[in-house]
């Protein structure tokens, strides 16, 4: 029977469209989990989306769509890039999922039960985009310590889950089990900054906003983001506490999540402490990877550096970009990204390394040998050197890849790639063309290129899928599974091969940096002018005088007063985005101006049947209002 191997990436929140930076850790996860494929596991590879919390709910409101169209919109977006990435995740899990929902309103409520989660107030700082709350202490500054945002101070009823309580428990478990947290640095940083000093026990629910997961047994409250997020991990395995599933028996606990350094506290602390509560086994190993800079930059669009994936894709391909990932990614540090290193590795190693490499020696094969792979009659001293050296490129890789050190196993993969093409150099199979009395011996030397162009190409199978596949049919082998990357001489003599083609051509980077420039470059100002409409477009929107008659708060939102108007032939129901600005005593008998064939949209799970107009800027906003009289309904033109 397999080994079986559950790897995960923490879930895309879907608040954006990913960039570059955050798409790294799904392209990374990948190649473990190919790796592991290509070993003989049995893999679970499991990725998706967090899409419940206040952020959500505000963007939404500000775009005029509900919580899940907008979810709905950012998800499949990711799920996109994720597919074109050429990840190979078994599921993709939704935090809106039906059954990840019923799991997590269980999971909360057995927490509950056994005195684990209680009621209580939080006052503090919090960080809306961090979805994370902080102690004066940790944020004197006013400002988050994760983002660098204002801070804003919350007040309000929630539900809290004893971390205190297990704070020893989970010491003594990381201390006792040294790979529980890598790399070692991170493992450092999370005892020394957050478990020794001491847990404050974490809030687990919301009242001040509506969009998450309703509380069982209290209306008034959500489930907060990392009960939410979190559980993620066994929900999307069939886990719930009253009946854990096939796969949750099958494949927990998780063989390693693969996480970004900055939540790592969240993956470390909360989430074993959530496990020991349940009475669940933890996850075997967490690895808090670096970020992927922008020059010496986090990509963030308030500083105008993000680069997206499938913009780079169109620009150098999927398994182009993929290789730059892996490779220039060390194990603890940041790596960064540019348009110039990505052209310069790009033509360096794939280009004049590996593609040529490939074919030189598919072109050689053609002219000297027919096309056909010759057999190896004339080994000499410096062929055994190459082969060994293929043999311990293979176990140097297989250790690399077994540690999570990705880069360094791509970088013995290329290496093999390398000592081949000095090899050529070594032996000049074009001088022993000319001499055929060193056919034999010509014959050994392309033998030997080829064959290690094979266990090159099986390496890559994890970091460049279709670049492996396109180079197995250039050498016309079947012979790509790992074992056979174990002894050398696997590649079949004898066998036909076809007309090379080129992998990677090189990239002229003057060409190239000037077209992605203009690409990138801001649209010109046009001189501001009049979105022309006709008559004809004017008269399919009715707009009509409506008397105010009721207004109040939307519940969980700080933004919508839903109001009840007047407007001529019946009352309608308007959400509007004004109670920073109106109290709504004050909107009550306004005769304003409301557009009332607008298909009709739910805002925080109100229904709103039209719209009602208003004029705003940086300082304020202003309903539209008559200045005279007029009954409701009075045709507005």
């Amino acid at each position: 029977m397999k080994e079986k191997f559950y790897i995960t990436t923490a879930i895309a929140y879907t608040s954006r469209k990913p960039h570059i930076g955050n798409t790294y850790e799904v392209v990374l996860t990948d190649a473990i989990a190919r790796y592991k494929r290509l070993r003989g596991y049995d893999v679970f590879f499991l990725t998706g989306t967090d899409e419940h919390g206040q952020k959500i709910q505000d963007i939404a409101e500000e775009t005029g769509v509900t919580p899940k169209q907008y979810v709905d919109g950012v998800a499949g977006e990711i799920r996109k890039i994720w597919d074109l990435m050429n990840s190979s995740y078994d599921k993709f899990i939704r935090t809106t999922d039906d059954y990840h929902v019923a799991a997590v309103q269980k999971i909360f409520k057995k927490l509950y039960d056994q005195g684990d989660i209680y009621k209580g107030e939080y006052e503090g700082l919090y960080c809306i985009p961090c979805e994370s709350f902080f102690t004066p202490s940790q944020a004197p500054d006013g400002v988050c310590p994760d983002c660098g945002r204002k801070l804003s101070t919350t007040k309000e009823e929630a539900y809290f889950l004893k971390l205190s309580k297990y704070q020893d428990r989970l010491i003594e478990y990381i201390e006792t089990h040294p790979d529980f947290i890598q790399p070692e640095s991170r493992k450092k940083e999370m005892i020394n900054n957050f478990l020794k000093p001491g847990l404050s026990d974490l809030c687990v629910s919301r009242s001040s906003f509506s969009w998450g997961i309703p509380v069982t047994f209290d209306e008034k409250h959500v489930i907060y983001v990392w009960i939410d997020a979190l559980s993620n991990y066994i929900t999307a395995l069939g886990y719930s506490p009253d009946s854990k599933g096939e796969l949750y028996n099958k494949y927990w606990p998780c063989d390693v999540h693969i996480i970004g350094k900055d939540i790592l506290r969240f993956h470390t602390i909360y989430w074993p402490i959530m496990l020991m509560a349940l009475g669940e086994p933890l996850p075997k190993q967490i690895f808090g990877h670096p970020w992927l800079l922008a020059g010496m930059d986090k990509m963030s669009k308030s500083r105008g550096n993000v680069m997206y994936a499938d913009d780079l894709v169109r620009h150098f391909g999927v398994d182009a970009i993929r290789y730059y990932l892996l490779s220039e990614m060390p194990f603890a540090q940041d790596g960064e990204i540019s348009y110039e290193t990505i052209i310069a590795r790009y033509n360096s190693d794939l280009a004049n390394t590996l593609g040529n490499l490939v074919n030189r020696t598919v072109a050689m094969t053609g002219k000297y040998f027919g096309s056909v792979i010759p057999e190896n009659k004339k080994p000499k001293a410096i062929d055994k050197e190459l082969s060994d050296f293929a043999m311990g490129t293979v176990k140097t890789y297989a250790e690399k890849m077994d540690a999570f050190k990705v880069a360094d196993a791509l970088e013995a993969a290329l290496s093999l790639a390398k000592r081949s093409n000095k090899y050529i150099d070594e032996t000049t199979p074009w001088a022993l063309a000319k001499d055929e009395a060193q056919k034999d011996r010509l014959a050994s030397v392309l033998y030997n290129l080829l064959e290690c162009i094979r266990i090159t190409a099986v390496m890559l199978k994890p970091f460049m899928p279709e670049t492996a596949e396109k180079i197995f049919a250039q050498i016309n082998t079947d012979a790509h599974e790992w074992e056979s990357v174990l002894t050398y001489g696997n590649i079949q003599c004898g066998k036909q091969l076809p007309v090379p083609n080129v992998l990677f051509a090189r990239i002229d980077e003057k060409i190239k940096l000037e077209e992605l420039a203009a690409e990138n470059a801001p649209a010109p100002k046009e001189e501001e002018k009049t979105n022309e409409i006709s008559i004809e477009d004017f008269a399919k929107i009715e707009i009509v005088a409506g008397k105010v008659l009721e207004s109040k708060r939307v519940e969980g939102s700080d933004k919508l007063l839903v109001s009840q108007i007047d407007i001529g032939t019946k009352t309608v129901q308007v959400v509007s985005g004004i109670a920073k600005y109106y109290e709504p005593d004050d909107f009550v008998g306004k005769t304003v101006a409301v557009i009332k064939n607008l298909k009709p949209v739910k805002l925080c799970g109100t229904l709103s049947e039209g719209m009602v107009l208003a004029a705003a800027n940086k300082k304020g906003l202003s309903v539209l209002t008559l200045d005279k009289d007029m009954p409701a309904g009075t045709k507005i033109s």
